[in-house]
């Protein structure tokens, strides 16, 4: 679109033309625009050079259009109406909404936060194409760029001052193994675990992640003399927990999906480690005037604590159930 003559034209005049149509009195279009008539009858004169017509000519019944001022009066009122909405400040109408929203989101959270949302929405925005990403590196950056509308993951240890940050509430660390592991019975300590293989689940940017790790102790995580096994994949991973003697770390939280956790349990991470797994709602600060982010906001941080109150009370009556310290 050539924008150079749009430019040089005071689009204001419009305005004035779809008054002057309306009233056919020049008095009375100044009235209405809070103007004084002879500034009306300047703003006509302008009218008439810009459109090389006369527009308007006198008669005993008023002013009377002219044939190009008719032409004129077909379009202009639906192109002024085009441009208010344009301006305008709507409301969201979310059973309206046609479009697509990229959400990043891994798996851990997933599993839980994803069956009651798509409910709702579906309900509320049953138009809207949800396309949630599992595995996507430098998320910071892709909400930057609008390749992604909102990222639920692991808290970071820091966020540039571009981005909006909602705390989403934490979970305890477990260690989830098959329901007949050996480490279901007993004190499970590091020099046990060191006994059984490990998987660990790939988690983006892991290099930025927020934990807090007092004990040298975790390192029995990280150089495993048992060996590894490092999935993308939670049901994957799930699936070889539920065949083999490995051990998985990851929140106490997966087991609320009992399809998807059937067959596993948790138990709790040996003691020496004070660590939390904190999650995070973010998005860029681009979309704070945005209407579909803002609502799709409030329906994910309202379906979190939603879940996040029995999921927290079930949490800490596993933790302190049982002489085994099992979290079934």
């Amino acid at each position: 679109m050539d924008t150079r003559e749009l430019a040089k034209t005071d689009l204001n005049l419009l305005i004035s033309l779809q008054v002057l149509l309306e009233e056919r009195s020049v008095s009375r279009a100044a009235e209405r625009l809070f103007i004084t008539q002879p500034a009306m009858s300047k703003t006509l004169s302008r009218l008439r050079a810009l459109f090389d017509d006369p527009l308007f000519t006198r008669s005993s019944h008023g002013m009377q259009p002219t044939p190009r001022a008719s032409e004129l009066a077909d379009n202009l009122a639906r192109i002024l109406a085009d441009v208010g909405e344009l301006v305008s400040v709507a409301g969201f109408e979310p059973a309206a909404f046609e479009g697509e929203v990229n959400l990043a989101l891994s798996e851990y959270m997933g599993v839980a936060l994803l069956p009651p949302l798509v409910k709702k929405l579906r309900s509320r925005a049953p138009k809207m194409n949800l396309r949630v990403i599992t595995r996507v590196e430098k998320q910071l950056e892709e909400l930057a760029q609008g390749n992604l509308d909102l990222a639920v993951h692991i808290e970071q240890a820091h966020y540039p001052p571009d981005f909006c940050v909602e705390h989403l509430g934490g979970s305890p660390p477990a260690l989830l193994v098959r329901d007949d592991h050996p480490l279901t019975q007993g004190e499970v300590t590091w020099q046990r675990l060191s006994e059984f293989p490990l998987i660990r689940l790939y988690v983006s940017d892991w290099e930025q992640v927020a934990m807090r790790r007092t004990s040298s102790a975790y390192e029995t995580l990280t150089n495993h003399a048992q060996g590894s096994l490092e999935l993308s994949h939670l049901l994957t991973a799930l699936e070889v927990l539920r065949a083999s003697d490995y051990f998985m770390p990851g929140p106490a939280y997966l087991l609320q999906n009992g399809e998807a956790a059937r067959g596993i349990r948790a138990v709790p991470v040996p003691q020496g480690v004070e660590e939390s797994i904190d999650y995070v709602l973010v998005r860029h600060k681009r979309t704070t005037n945005s209407g579909l982010h803002n609502w799709l906001w409030q329906e994910i941080t309202c379906t979190i604590r939603e879940l996040r109150a029995p999921v927290a009370r079930k949490m800490r009556q596993r933790l302190t159930a049982g002489s085994d310290r099992s979290l079934t």
